[in-house]
């Protein structure tokens, strides 16, 4: 099927990098890798199996990417120590990027901001939502410590090619609904496995309309479907997005009108509600009007998913002139230094802090359980996070759903989950 039709931009991708003119859905092969990810959880475990190779030198120091995130600022001793076992290893390496506590911000907001994700490039992470970059036209994937080292030494890492799934979404979108509530959205239609080792491949008017915010989350969120990575071809929001971010050359790739797709889905969004995931996995989703009323003690709004520049200005825009629930705990996350300036800039961090909210160095810390934010036995939080499986966010009893910013500020403002358009 696959030999007699043209190619998706992942298969294109993957071609170029493996050094040949076509590659079709089920291919092994070896490819040259344009970046290589590790934080403070999964480079350590890169950097032990790295050492066992016995070389001198990795494959490219201005090519690995190191950026401690999860349990930073360090949060105990054994965080500490991860944290010293990479700045040593970005030392004797003289690694570029490497992003210290104060220069750090959460990776997956961090790489494109720092102009470090390009069309057209492979990029794989030790971390699962390295497939955030493919909203900038990149083919970006997570892999295992052990696949990480070996890139590290030989600039090398090995796939299977996937099939490509196209989901297309056209008309315009609703007040209040955004990148986060059509990820979501997907994510119930399709289950969290409908699209496992697929490539996604989004598109559509609603999509052209999307910021490039919109986009990362959405991309960001791929893996949640069982996606080998999610993207967007390149436009005109992409060339401006990049536009003095990235110096050096870059060459876009685009599916052939005549690609094979494993299935194609289309989405009217013109009628789609505000989406909130219920407990305890992203494709528990339903409606917001389906979640009104329930009662949270807790909101976070950041992450790799929703801590960027948008989302913090949606909050805000929310919560403007009004306090949070006096049982609410609500955490604001900027997700890197960049965007924690902008918003001290603009004003939304006095807005988050009049409210009472929390505002808190980058940090991925509550996403996981990690530090920052824990969930006691019995506690309910709303977060715009990506994932809500048991125990995600603390105690195996706690509960947690999933929501964009905007229906998180307005239920941390009504204390219980509720439709932005009730608060504002």
């Amino acid at each position: 099927m696959y030999n007699n039709c043209g190619s998706t931009m992942a298969e294109k991708i993957l071609a170029s990098k493996a050094g040949r003119d076509k590659v079709v859905p089920g291919n092994l092969i070896i490819a040259k890798v344009d970046l290589a990810l590790g934080n403070d959880i999964t480079a350590p475990v890169a950097i032990r199996e790295f050492e066992r190779f016995g070389v001198e030198q990795v494959f490219d120091p201005e090519k690995i990417v190191f950026v401690p995130d999860h349990f930073t600022p360090n949060k105990d001793i054994a965080a500490a120590e991860q944290a010293v076992i990479m700045r040593r290893f970005a030392e004797k390496y003289n690694l570029k990027h490497y992003y210290e506590v104060g220069r750090m911000g959460i990776e997956h907001a961090l790489l494109p901001e720092q102009g470090l994700v390009r069309p057209g490039e492979l990029i794989i992470g030790a971390d699962s939502h390295t497939c955030t970059y493919g909203a900038l036209g990149a083919f970006s994937t997570g892999v295992g410590s052990t696949d990480l080292a070996a890139a590290m030494v030989l600039g090398e890492a090995w796939f299977k090619v996937p099939s490509t799934m196209r989901f297309e979404y056209n008309g315009p979108l609703p007040c209040w609904v955004g990148g986060k509530d059509l990820i979501l959205y997907t994510i119930g239609q399709i289950g969290v496995e409908g699209a496992r080792y697929r490539a996604m491949e989004f598109t559509g008017s609603a999509i052209s309309n999307l910021s490039i915010e919109g986009r990362l989350t959405m991309a960001n969120m791929a893996v949640e479907a069982g996606g080998k990575c999610g993207y967007m071809q390149p436009d005109e929001k992409t060339f401006n997005y990049l536009e003095g971010r990235v110096n050096e050359p870059y060459q876009p790739v685009y599916s052939d009108d005549d690609a094979c797709y494993e299935r194609v889905f289309n989405f009217d969004v013109s009628a789609l509600e505000p989406q909130v995931a219920f407990p305890s996995s992203p494709d528990n989703v339903r409606p917001v009007s389906e979640a009104s009323g329930i009662d949270i003690q807790q909101v976070v709004i950041g992450s790799c998913t929703n801590g960027r520049i948008e989302d913090l200005r949606i909050a805000a825009s929310v919560i403007k002139d009004k306090r949070i629930n006096p049982g609410v705990r609500m955490l604001v996350i900027p997700a890197t230094q960049l965007i924690y300036r902008q918003a001290l800039e603009e004003g939304l961090l006095t807005t988050f802090i009049d409210a009472e909210g929390v505002v808190s160095t980058p940090t991925c810390g509550p996403c996981l359980g990690g530090h920052m934010g824990i969930l006691a036995r019995g506690e309910r939080a709303l977060a715009t996070t990506n994932r809500n499986f048991v125990g995600r966010m603390g105690h195996p009893e706690s509960e947690v759903y999933l929501s964009s910013p905007a229906v998180a500020a307005a239920s941390a403002v009504a204390g219980k989950i509720v439709h932005p358009e009730e608060v504002v």
